[in-house]
């Protein structure tokens, strides 16, 4: 059983930057790929980011390019995800998610999740 556990989120106003972090223990994580999602209130869950389990491949909801990074360090079992340039749209839930086969955009493929961190832009 994997147990991710989001940090990092918070109050910010729009054009600041936050860095989220997601610790994962309980598996072998560097084995794993890992995405980033955010559910704003009234809204379906929707994809950020997502990188393999090696790093070598990244990939961005048109939405966040450009203004969002998304990292990981395997020696500390974490993945990260920089946000720039925040807009007040950006407020939202942010969940990290992990699969040890899936890499991609579609939530319900991704087998073990987080609880969440608030991340607010105000405007």
């Amino acid at each position: 059983q994997v147990q991710l556990v989001e940090s990092g989120g918070g109050l910010v106003q729009a054009g600041g930057s936050l860095r989220l972090s997601c610790a994962a223990s309980g598996g072998t994580f560097s084995s794993y790929n890992m995405g980033w999602f955010r559910q704003a209130p009234g809204k379906e869950r929707e994809f950020v980011a997502a990188i393999s389990w090696s790093a070598g491949n990244t990939y961005y909801a048109d939405s966040v390019k450009g203004r969002f990074t998304i990292s990981r360090d395997n020696a500390k079992n974490t993945v990260y995800l920089k946000m720039d340039g925040l807009k007040a749209e950006d407020t939202a839930l942010y969940y990290c998610a992990a699969d040890r086969t899936y890499y991609g955009y579609r939530p319900g493929h991704y087998d073990w999740w987080g609880q969440g961190t608030q991340v607010t832009v105000s405007s």
